[in-house]
């Protein structure tokens, strides 16, 4: 009899695992003088090079984080001058987010180690097994909602 893998263990390692490898990556890709973007940095930067002038809810939204996390975020990157935050011209109320000149020289480098790094997680795995573990990862992502009546 076989038993099942341990798969909030696996789940939990392989996420703590990937995050510190995904920052090495882009530590190696980053020119030396500059600073490493982490993760959820890159996110951002990500993000804003598609639609320039987010705002903040649609930051956490995106990145799947509160949105107290993305303030300390976008405030770490505005003192990196790779991001600004101006008002809302609509609602003064809400900040919108848009990239930087810095911000901007950030991305090749980043776009060649997500490359790498994608290239490096899906080596010897076929597309069908592929699609399983996205169509299980989404089923995780939703399970929080499946237990409201």
């Amino acid at each position: 009899m076989s038993s099942r893998p341990r798969l909030i263990f696996l789940l939990n390692s392989a996420q703590r695992h990937l995050q510190q490898w995904m920052a090495a990556q882009q530590e190696v890709a980053t020119p030396a003088a500059a600073p490493a973007a982490s993760p959820a940095q890159s996110g951002v930067l990500f993000i804003l090079d598609k639609g320039d002038g987010a705002t903040m809810g649609e930051l956490a939204k995106a990145l799947d984080l509160a949105p107290s996390a993305v303030s300390g975020l976008i405030q770490r990157m505005e003192a990196l001058q790779w991001v600004c935050r101006r008002p809302c011209t609509l609602d003064a109320r809400t900040q919108r987010v848009w990239l930087q000149d810095a911000g901007r020289a950030q991305l090749p480098a980043l776009k060649g180690a997500l490359a790498r790094i994608n290239h490096q997680l899906t080596a010897g795995f076929t597309d069908d097994e592929l699609h399983t573990v996205a169509r299980w990862l989404q089923h995780v992502q939703h399970l929080h909602t499946q237990d409201k009546p």
